[in-house]
C-alpha cells in the first residue's frame, strides 16, 4: 500500500491508502515537546525516529512519502547524529538574527530571493543563533536537515530535500527551485551542509502546508486551500515566481512541480474559539455553543472579534499586537462571543485572500480542511466572508494524504500530482456563499480592517 507519513509537531500520522485514495489504514504515535526556555521549542529528532517506526511496523507500506513541520533544525555532526535538540518552527528565539539577516542581506533583495523576510520560525536564523550562543555544537556541524528529512535519513538512508519544505529556510533561491549562493555567502554559511534538493514527485516529499494542498486538489484551476487548524492558512498556486514586494504572504515553491504558491498565515484560528471554550465555558460541548452562535445575525449586531490571541503573521507580521472583543453591548450574550469570534477568524482569512488575489492568484472555489472545518455555521460565514464557494475533501487526512499521493507520484502508481489529484482527490461537501449575509459581511470586514491599527503596540 501507499503511505504517507506527517512528521508533525506532536505526533507522527501515517495513512495507507490504495490506488484510488481510499485510505485503508491509519496509525498515529505522539512524542514530547521541550519548551526549556521561555518563547523556545525543541525536539528530540529521533523521537521523531522511534514514532515513525512504530507507526509504519502497524501499516503494510509499498511505498513511504513524508511531510511535515517545516523549518526546525536538525543539526548533524559525524556519523549523522544529531549534535542537540532541533530548534522547531514555532521557537521565538532569534529576534536579533532575523534583523541581522535583513540588514546584511537587505530587505528588498531577500524578498527577491527567498520570496520571504527573515521570520524567527524560519531555519536561516536558528544557525546563525548557534554561531553566536552555541560556538562548541556549531563548528562541529556536518550537515543541517529539515525534520521529516532526518526521519527519512535514518529510515531509508537517504539524503535529500524537496524543493518546497527547502523554501522555507531562507536560504533557497525560490524563482530558481535552488540553494541560494548569494544568501549563504552574505550570511558565511557552508553550502556543502545542505542537502540535494529534488521536485517532491522525484522524492515523495513536501512541507506540510503543499502537501495538505496536493491533498485537497489544490493545485491547478482556481482551487484554493484553507486550513481551520490551530492557526489558519489560505494557500493559492502560481503559475510563475512572484514574490509580494512587503513579503506579507509567503511564496514558495509548491509540490507540483512548475508552480509555486501563495500562503497567508494567521496564527489563531480555531485557536481562537478553543480559547474561548476554554476561558468561558470549558464544560459546554462545541456543538452546543455553535448552536447558540447560529441564533445570532451576520455582524453580531456589531460585535467584532480581532484574533490576534498570539499576535499575528498575515498580514502585520506583528508579533505583539493582542486581540480584542469591540462593540459588546448589554445585549450581547456568549452565542454572541462565539459568533464574533467565528467572524473575525473569517476576516482574518479575507486578509490573506486580498493579498493572494493582489499576487494574480486565481480564486474560485475553497477547499477547507482542518478541526473548524467540521462545523456547518463556520463553512457558511466563511463561504460569505470570502464570497467564494467552500467545499470539503472527503478524505480529510492533511498532510499525510498529500504525502501519500507523492509516495505513489515516486513509486510508478501515478504519473504525476495532477494525476494523483484527478484518480483521488473527491468533493465531500459543498456550501455557497449566503447572498442575505454579504451586505452585513462586507460593512464587518470593513470595520474589521479599522481594528490593527488600533490594536497595534508601535
Amino acid at each position: 500500500m501507499i503511505v504517507g507519513l506527517d512528521v508533525g509537531t506532536t505526533a507522527v500520522k501515517a495513512i495507507a491508502i490504495d490506488s484510488d485514495g481510499t485510505v485503508v489504514e491509519r496509525a498515529e504515535e505522539s512524542y514530547p515537546l521541550s519548551m526549556p526556555q521561555p518563547g523556545w521549542a525543541e525536539q528530540d529528532p529521533d523521537d521523531w525516529v522511534r514514532a515513525a517506526e512504530r507507526a509504519l511496523s502497524r501499516l503494510d507500506a509499498t511505498a513511504v512519502g513524508f511531510s511535515g513541520q517545516m523549518h526546525g533544525l536538525v543539526s548533524l555532526g559525524g556519523g549523522d547524529v544529531p549534535l542537540r535538540p532541533a530548534i522547531l518552527w514555532n521557537d521565538q528565539r532569534t529576534a536579533a538574527e532575523c534583523a541581522e539577516i535583513e540588514r546584511r542581506v537587505g530587505l528588498e533583495r531577500l524578498i527577491e530571493l527567498t520570496g520571504n523576510r527573515a521570520l524567527t520560525g524560519f531555519t536561516a536564523p536558528k544557525l546563525l543563533w548557534l554561531r553566536t550562543n552555541e560556538p562548541d555544537v556549531y563548528a562541529r556541524i556536518d550537515s543541517i536537515l529539515l525534520p521529516k528529512d532526518y526521519v527519512r535519513l535514518k529510515l531509508f538512508g537517504e539524503r535529500a530535500i524537496d524543493v518546497a519544505d527547502a523554501s522555507g529556510t531562507l536560504l533557497f533561491d525560490v524563482a530558481h527551485r535552488t540553494w541560494s549562493d548569494d544568501v549563504l555567502r552574505v550570511l558565511e554559511l557552508p553550502g556543502e551542509w545542505l542537502p540535494p534538493v529534488h521536485e517532491s514527485p522525484e522524492i515523495a516529499g513536501a512541507g506540510d502546508q503543499a502537501a495538505a494542498a496536493l491533498g485537497v486538489g489544490a493545485i491547478r484551476g482556481g482551487v484554493l486551500s484553507v486550513v481551520l487548524g490551530t492557526s489558519g492558512v489560505v494557500f493559492g498556486t502560481l503559475d510563475e515566481y512572484r514574490a509580494e514586494p512587503q513579503a506579507r504572504v509567503h511564496v514558495f515553491c509548491h509540490a507540483a512541480p512548475g508552480l509555486w504558491h501563495a500562503m497567508g498565515v494567521m496564527l489563531s484560528a480555531a485557536g481562537s474559539l478553543q480559547w474561548l471554550h476554554d476561558a468561558i465555558a470549558p464544560d459546554v460541548p462545541f456543538a452546543q455553543l455553535l448552536e447558540e452562535a447560529e441564533q445570532w445575525p451576520p455582524g453580531s449586531e456589531g460585535l467584532l472579534f480581532a484574533p490576534y490571541l498570539s499576535g499575528e503573521r498575515t498580514p502585520h507580521a506583528d508579533p505583539n499586537v493582542r486581540g480584542a472583543f469591540v462593540g459588546l453591548s448589554l445585549r450581547h450574550d456568549r452565542g454572541a462571543l462565539v459568533r464574533a469570534v467565528l467572524e473575525g477568524v473569517a476576516y482574518g482569512l479575507r486578509d490573506s485572500l486580498e493579498l493572494l488575489r493582489g499576487l494574480g492568484v486565481r480564486a474560485d472555489v475553497a477547499r477547507i480542511s482542518g478541526g473548524g472545518a467540521r462545523g456547518a455555521l463556520w463553512r457558511r460565514i466563511v463561504a460569505s466572508v470570502l464570497d467564494l464557494p467552500v467545499e470539503t475533501a472527503a478524505a480529510d487526512e492533511g498532510s499525510a494524504y498529500g504525502a501519500a499521493l507523492l509516495a505513489g507520484c515516486r513509486s510508478g502508481v501515478f504519473a504525476d500530482p495532477d494525476d494523483a489529484v484527478a484518480r483521488c482527490v473527491r468533493v465531500h461537501g459543498h456550501t455557497e456563499p449566503d447572498a442575505e449575509w454579504a451586505d452585513a459581511y462586507a460593512e464587518g470586514y470593513e470595520r474589521f480592517r479599522r481594528l490593527y491599527p488600533m490594536l497595534r503596540t508601535s
